[in-house]
């Protein structure tokens, strides 16, 4: 498997989540701006979407959309403890956990990014990602994980929360979510896949 990814993004989700499971692949770095690969391919062959992560599988397939990945990736490892079973009722609440994620905490802070939007602008979106935060801080303190054990989710949610700092939101204003920070980020997977993007030669 090829895992292409772009350094402080979502690809950084199921690059943790490959580590967890101590699947074999390869890493492959993206520009988010030329749309060139380390490889030296145009990416937008790979991911006509053009955005990071894309997982290459050796059969020729190609997976997009960081939810799906991390889901498709722990089904790869029957049994382990990242992912309930598909069918069940705890699969259906991972699924919940992980929408959450992608439509509230990570597309609500995609505008963030965005210089030309302006400060009113983005005070709006973030008095609403606080109301999210504030929901995920309640969540969080009465167990370490989204699902009780560390999973895919919590590696979906560790790397968007990531971005706080950017948009100079102070997460210690939540200290719950501070520790949860904190814990995710002493895990190997977590250290040794954000070592291993920063190794990686800009493009």
């Amino acid at each position: 498997m090829k895992l292409y990814f772009a350094p402080m993004t979502c690809s950084l989700s199921p690059h943790i989540v490959l580590r967890e499971l101590d699947l074999p692949f390869e890493l492959i770095r993206v520009n988010n701006q030329s749309k060139r690969t380390a490889d030296g391919r145009d990416f937008r062959e790979i991911n006509p979407k053009g955005y990071v992560a894309a997982l290459a599988l050796d059969n020729g397939e190609v997976l997009t959309e960081g939810p799906a990945i991390v889901q498709f990736l722990a089904d790869q490892v029957p049994g382990n403890a990242l992912a309930p079973a598909q069918g069940t009722w705890e699969r259906t609440r991972l699924q919940e956990h992980l929408n959450f994620i992608s439509s509230e905490i990570h597309g609500g802070s995609a505008p963030l990014f965005n210089s030309e939007i302006p400060q009113a602008v983005k005070a709006i979106f973030k008095h609403t990602l606080f109301k999210r935060l504030d929901y995920l801080s309640q969540t969080l303190a009465t167990q370490d994980y989204l699902m009780g054990t560390f999973g895919v989710a919590d590696a979906y949610l560790f790397t968007v929360l990531q971005w706080l700092p950017v948009f100079k939101i102070n997460i210690e204003q939540w200290p719950t979510l501070a520790a949860y920070i904190k814990r995710i980020a002493e895990r190997p997977s977590v250290r040794a896949a954000i070592a291993a993007e920063e190794a990686t030669l800009p493009i």
